[in-house]
């Protein structure tokens, strides 16, 4: 089993910075890939950043330049730096990792971003 505790969210000003943290704990040998999804109200749960055990990475189109995914392997923790945030990317965040080829998902953290 894998547990995961995400931490960081909350309410910013448009234009702010927030930074998501995921640890992973319990059964975490050979954790292929980590990353964060969001879901907005009302809408399906979308990538927005993955980062794969080699150190490369992926992002949606909407955040890329704005958000950064880093890992630290020592500390089996994912992060996601935010910035420039926009009203559009309020939505509960969930971070997950793949574990020998098992799909893990964290209970989300909300962010929410006022105009």
């Amino acid at each position: 089993q894998v547990q995961l505790v995400e931490s960081g969210g909350g309410l910013v000003q448009a234009g702010g910075s927030l930074r998501l943290s995921c640890a992973a704990s319990g059964s975490i040998f050979g954790i292929n890939a980590m990353g964060w999804y969001l879901q907005a109200p009302g809408k399906q749960r979308e990538l927005v950043a993955v980062i794969k055990s080699g150190g490369s990475t992926n992002y949606a189109d909407s955040v890329k330049g704005r958000f950064t995914i880093s890992r630290d392997n020592a500390k089996n923790t994912v992060y996601l730096q935010m910035n420039s945030l926009k009203p559009e990317d309020t939505a509960v965040y969930y971070c997950y990792c793949v574990v020998l080829g098992v799909a893990y998902w964290g209970q989300g953290t909300q962010v929410t971003v006022s105009s």
